[in-house]
């Protein structure tokens, strides 16, 4: 997990863009054994964990107004876990710390319509880099899963959170739960309707 991060955060030196540091991180796989890449994809699994629960869905939640989707939180986790060990385990630990970061608060108040595509909190691309990386070493190209799965794991492929659930859509209780949030992404109430009750247990 050590190595794990050191890459991660390694990544980001040189204030890289999150293309930039895709493109970096996997060359730096592929230029390990290919059971190291595995290692990576496991990693970056086990780290969506911690992250994928409700407590979290909440605060993503009013980051984006109210339209976190299946696929919004998903992409949200690993762009948490590129943002280095210590972001990571303050927001694990407290939800509501998101709006200590400086990537969150210079989102605040601003119309998302304003936010760069680098700016966005989310980083889907994250979870590609090890299957590129394990084609460029195997050759076989979709052949990461099959090596997982010869560990005895499968990756996660949607949240699951596993924490006991509550609606995210209630504006109160959101307010409640992240007060300092809250006070940086007020919501304006257009999340209501088929979006929030796609994130709403």
């Amino acid at each position: 997990m050590d190595e794990f991060w050191a890459l991660v955060e390694a990544s980001a030196d040189g204030a890289r863009t999150p293309d930039e540091r895709l493109a970096w991180l996997t060359d730096r796989l592929a230029a390990r054994p290919a059971a190291e890449v595995v290692d990576f994809a496991l990693r970056l699994d086990e780290l969506r964990g911690p992250v994928d629960t409700w407590r979290l869905w909440g605060a993503a939640t009013l980051l984006f107004d109210g339209f976190c989707s299946d696929d919004s939180f998903h992409y949200f986790q690993p762009w948490l876990i590129g943002l280095g060990r210590e972001a990571y385990h303050r927001v694990v630990a407290d939800p509501d710390a998101l709006a200590d970061l400086p990537q969150v608060r210079r989102l605040a108040g601003r119309p998302r319509g304003d936010w760069a595509d680098d700016e966005w909190p989310d980083w889907e691309c994250l979870d590609y880099v090890a299957d590129e990386a394990y084609e460029r070493i195997t050759g076989a190209p979709e052949s990461l899963d099959d090596a997982v799965s010869a560990r005895g794991r499968e990756l996660r492929s949607s949240p699951q959170p596993g924490d006991e659930a509550w609606a995210v859509s209630d504006l109160a209780e959101l307010s409640r739960r992240y007060p300092r949030l809250a006070a940086l992404f007020p919501l304006s109430g257009r999340g209501r309707g088929s979006v929030w009750e796609t994130a709403t247990p």
